[in-house]
C-alpha cells in the first residue's frame, strides 16, 4: 500500500490542523493505521492509530484530548484533528499501515507516508 500525507503547514499556538493520508490500493479497510510525528533532533513518535474498522483508538498521553483520529474506508483515507496546538507539536507527521491489530509501535508498521510538516508558533 502507498501513502500520501497531507495537510501540514503552519499555525499559531491554540490553532487547528486536519491532516489526511490517501491510501492506495484496494484493501485498505483491511489495514489498522497510526500517525507518528518527528521533531527536530528527536526520536520518532507514536501520536495516534485507528483500527481497521474504527471502532478502535488509541491516543499518545501528550494528544489526548487534543487530537482525534479517524478513517474513510469508501475514500481510503486516514484522518488526524489536531485541536488546541502547542508550539511542542511542531514535527514531520506521518501516517503508517500495518496488518491485523492496531499498536503503538511504530516498528510495528510496514508502510509509511512521507510525512507533512506541522509548524506550531508562539
Amino acid at each position: 500500500v502507498q501513502l500520501q500525507a497531507s495537510g501540514g503547514g503552519l499555525v499559531q499556538a491554540g490553532g487547528s490542523l486536519r491532516l489526511s493520508c490517501v491510501a492506495s490500493g484496494r484493501t485498505f479497510s483491511s489495514y489498522a493505521m497510526g500517525w507518528f510525528r518527528q521533531a527536530p533532533g528527536k526520536e520518532r513518535e507514536f501520536v495516534a492509530a485507528i483500527s481497521w474498522s474504527g471502532s478502535t483508538t488509541y491516543y499518545a498521553d501528550s494528544v489526548k484530548g487534543r487530537f482525534t483520529i479517524s478513517r474513510d474506508n469508501a475514500k481510503n483515507t486516514v484522518y488526524l484533528r489536531m485541536n488546541s496546538l502547542k508550539p511542542e507539536d511542531t514535527a514531520v507527521y506521518y501516517c503508517a499501515a500495518k496488518t491485523f491489530i492496531a499498536t503503538m509501535d511504530l516498528h510495528q508498521y510496514n508502510y509509511w507516508g512521507q510525512g507533512t510538516l506541522v509548524t506550531v508558533s508562539s
